[in-house]
């Protein structure tokens, strides 16, 4: 049995174990595989029978030229980089890891919105620098800080990641409001208000962005939406970067509109040097980290180890491709 992992580095950049792997089959390990030459793609699968993948196009072309690959393992929840319909054609069952990082994101997300509140990174450089030691006064403060009790925290997608967000923001004594295609009884315990999208944008104080991407999603905030929105709203989103239309929230930071966002993703990653996020004013980017955290990639390697032993069983879990 060969196992080939094409694009391993940011799973077990070193900290991790790939042993559990190594006990089901011959495992070879790329850290890195081109994201755009199929070609360097088909080669490394060559006659590999178990194939895992994290942001590695699997695409039609490459499953023909590599017949021998019997099972895609996702090394995280999105699949959208293999071409689902042709794997169910070829039989070629697709299973990827459902839930992992559900604390380590709703903390990143919180953790964003406290960085644009109290601007502490900021504040430990100047402290650094010599600002406070030459300071006439006992204390200083270069921008607005904010309390977040009795502000309103909304949240567009309250799943897993949102419920959790959901629950640390009631801690910090916020009203959690969401806007979901279902409404889950987690929620509802936590106090969680359940309102329409509109309504969301118009009485959101922070609005969080906690959904997978959908059709109905993509570019949901864009300048038509944020016209609806609160003068100095926050914007929160470490879901997905394609949710978000970049030229139009950065004029609305620019103007003032949105008073300040914090961002793990971006619509093309790595980040490109001309996104206009990148200059503009109030703006928090991180390079997609929230998922990151040691505890979070240890799930996922222990779910994708269940399902290629499942798989080898012969009763696959996890299968997005049924």
């Amino acid at each position: 049995m060969h196992i080939v992992i094409l694009d391993g580095y940011t799973e077990n950049p070193g900290d991790l174990s790939w042993g559990e792997l190594e006990k089901l089959g011959d495992l070879t390990v790329y850290d890195r595989t081109s994201l755009t030459d199929e070609d360097e793609i088909i080669s490394r699968i060559g006659g590999a029978e178990v194939v895992l993948t994290n942001k590695t196009p699997i695409s039609r072309r490459v499953m023909d030229a590599c017949p021998s690959m019997r099972f895609i393992a996702m090394l995280a929840t999105g699949y959208n980089v293999v071409d689902i319909a042709c794997a169910k054609e070829k039989g070629i069952p697709v299973s990827n890891v459902p839930v992992y990082g559900t604390h380590s994101v709703s903390q990143f997300a919180i953790a964003l919105l406290l960085e644009i509140c109290h601007h502490i990174g900021y504040h430990n450089d100047t402290v650094k620098s010599g600002k406070w030691e030459q300071c006439p006064d006992w204390c200083y403060w270069d921008y607005p800080l904010i309390e977040l009790a009795g502000k309103t925290y909304g949240l567009l997608g309250c799943g897993n990641i949102g419920i959790h967000t959901a629950a640390i923001a009631s801690a910090l004594g916020m009203h959690v409001i969401a806007y979901d295609m279902r409404q889950r009884d987690e929620a509802l315990q936590l106090g969680v208000e359940y309102v329409s999208l509109d309504e969301l944008f118009a009485r959101s104080d922070v609005l969080g962005l906690q959904m997978p991407l959908f059709p109905f999603n993509t570019g949901i905030i864009n300048r038509e939406n944020i016209a609806k929105m609160k003068d100095g709203v926050i914007i929160i989103n470490n879901s997905r970067g394609q949710m978000v239309v970049e030229q139009d929230l950065a004029d609305a930071l620019n103007s003032g509109k949105v008073a300040a966002a914090g961002l793990d993703v971006v619509s093309t990653e790595p980040i490109r040097g001309d996104n206009p996020l990148l200059t503009a004013k109030n703006c928090i980017l991180t390079p997609h980290i929230s998922w990151a955290p040691r505890e979070s990639r240890q799930r996922i390697m222990d779910c994708t180890v269940d399902n290629v032993r499942a798989y080898l069983q012969g009763a696959p879990i996890n299968v997005v491709n049924p």
